[in-house]
């Protein structure tokens, strides 16, 4: 085979994916034991060199963190002529962590501390959003890095920046971090509840900021769909304590009456994610359903009229879905009302 045919004509890939695709047919074996050649000498050239292309790339991406690393030591002081090169280098250092390993090494590099340390909580508003938009990145989907980033007790830094800070992009950012400490991080969620996240979220949501609005409401619907083992029985607290059990605690602060309370105004893109946590809180949880009942909330006239409404809207279909949901939920109303689609 060496001497001729297809595999002379064959090209060789010029990439890591070529390289994992060559591989993948080397490693293939059929009915019998493959017959083995030496490697011709342009293949071993060419794996040689994509190998040590990709080990250096690895190497460069780390060289930039820690060039950024020594711009943002150097420049940590108030320092307006500095302030471009800060933001530009927290700027590269986000997006050299959307890679898991970089952003491990830059916890490691004592990168996560110094910046939480020097810019989350400083006066400049393109720092402190940065560095919230940095913790997030870098925290997404990454177990080591978020116990890091929690250890270092940012969570209550970042519900603070959501709560009350007077830039729209830190708030928005502070938002982002914290849904990527949360969500799906056992950890992270407790000390949400123990910092009366809800509450914080809650604001975020009755706010006048359309994309903090949008946000704050995907959250706490995604929250209750990620942790339905929290939803059920007050024994729970007893049987688990060190386990936030949200739907009692949100009921017990009055979450049901505020979540009505949105959906009562102008009609908006949001009211979606509203709805959708409604009908997340009270799925299979009685004293939810016994809330939205109550006389006083005016909830089903709200449904109904709401559904009517979103009839022929086919952009609102999600919406529907959710009002039909919650009127067959909590008031036992079939899909009849007027609602066929």
């Amino acid at each position: 085979m060496a001497d001729g045919g297809p595999e002379r004509n064959r090209q060789h890939p010029n990439n890591l994916q070529g390289l994992l695709r060559l591989a993948v047919e080397a490693g293939s074996v059929g009915d019998t034991a493959p017959e083995l050649h030496p490697m011709p000498e342009e293949r071993r050239q060419w794996l040689q060199d994509a190998l040590s292309d990709a080990f250096n790339g690895q190497l460069d991406e780390l060289k930039q963190i820690k060039d950024c690393l020594q711009i943002l030591h150097e420049t940590c002081e108030d320092d307006a002529n500095e302030e471009g090169r800060r933001w530009n280098a927290l700027d590269t250092v986000a997006d050299l962590c959307e890679n898991l390993d970089n952003a491990g090494d830059f916890c490691k590099l004592s990168g996560m501390q110094m910046v939480v340390e020097n810019f989350l909580e400083c006066p400049d508003p393109g720092l402190r959003w940065r560095t919230a938009h940095l913790i997030g990145t870098c925290s997404q989907n990454n177990p080591f890095v978020q116990e890091h980033v929690l250890n270092l007790g940012t969570m209550p830094k970042l519900l603070e920046l959501l709560n009350s800070d007077d830039n729209d992009m830190v708030r928005i950012k502070a938002l982002f971090a914290v849904s990527c400490l949360v969500r799906e991080q056992e950890a992270g969620l407790l000390e949400f509840v123990d910092h009366d996240g809800f509450s914080v979220l809650m604001r975020a949501m009755q706010s006048g900021i359309e994309k903090l609005k949008v946000k704050a409401a995907f959250l706490l619907q995604n929250l209750l769909i990620s942790n339905p083992e929290h939803k059920g029985a007050d024994s729970l607290l007893d049987t688990v304590p060190h386990r936030p059990v949200i739907p009692n605690v949100l009921c017990s602060m009055g979450m049901v009456q505020q979540l009505v309370s949105l959906i009562q105004t102008e009609h908006d893109s949001f009211h979606e994610h509203v709805l959708g946590a409604l009908c997340s809180l009270v799925t299979d949880f009685p004293r939810g359903v016994k809330q939205c009942q109550e006389p006083e909330l005016g909830l089903e006239d709200i449904l109904i009229e709401r559904s009517r409404m979103l009839k022929d809207q086919e952009e609102f279909q999600e919406e529907l879905e959710f009002c039909e949901q919650l009127l067959r939920i909590c008031f036992s109303q079939p899909e009849e009302n007027g609602m066929d689609r």
